[in-house]
């Protein structure tokens, strides 16, 4: 298996009992509940409502929207919390369907809920569940398909630059 090199953090729990609980968060994370813009901003797409404006433009205002949202729920004290998980690590290797972390935490065959904190924008937790393939590789099994574009573009990017550094090292 193939990974390229990577050094983000993630915090995990094996799904056991609260499965459903997790299963909350992730939809929680994941927008789909409780998110009526993401929902308009999407049905306007679908109609086409929006193939005139500039995306960059639209995503940034949906974002700056969202934060104020945020600082909305913070003041009226109405601010979602994450559910606390027992493990935490750094990934230190990626692939679309796959990773590996630093040091032996998992354990073979158990299933797991993670966030791993991306470095993307808008930056976030992406919530995902995963299966031990071994004691420090897992793959992935559910990602919504948002993150997974958004996880999937990191990766691509994380291919690229360890390409271009190849190059360079071989150009020497």
């Amino acid at each position: 298996m193939r990974l390229v090199p990577a050094n983000l953090d993630i915090v995990f729990e094996e799904a056991g009992d609260r499965e459903s609980e997790f299963l909350r968060e992730f939809d929680k994370l994941s927008g789909n509940e409780d998110d009526p813009l993401g929902a308009w901003i999407k049905r306007a797409k679908a109609k086409g409502d929006t193939k005139e404006s500039d995306q960059v433009i639209l995503t940034l205002l949906v974002e700056l929207h969202r934060k104020f949202d945020e600082l909305n729920a913070y003041i009226k004290n109405e601010k979602f919390v994450k559910l606390e998980l027992a493990q935490s690590s750094v990934l230190d290797g990626i692939n679309f369907e796959n990773f590996r972390i630093k040091e032996p935490k998992f354990k073979e065959g158990a299933r797991y809920y993670g966030r791993i904190f991306m470095p993307i924008f808008p930056k976030r937790d992406v919530a995902i569940f995963f299966e031990a393939l071994d004691e420090k590789t897992a793959k992935i099994t559910r990602i919504n398909e948002s993150d997974e574009s958004d996880y999937n573009g990191y990766v691509t990017a994380r291919e690229r630059a360890m390409i271009r550094e190849l190059k360079e090292m071989k150009d020497e």
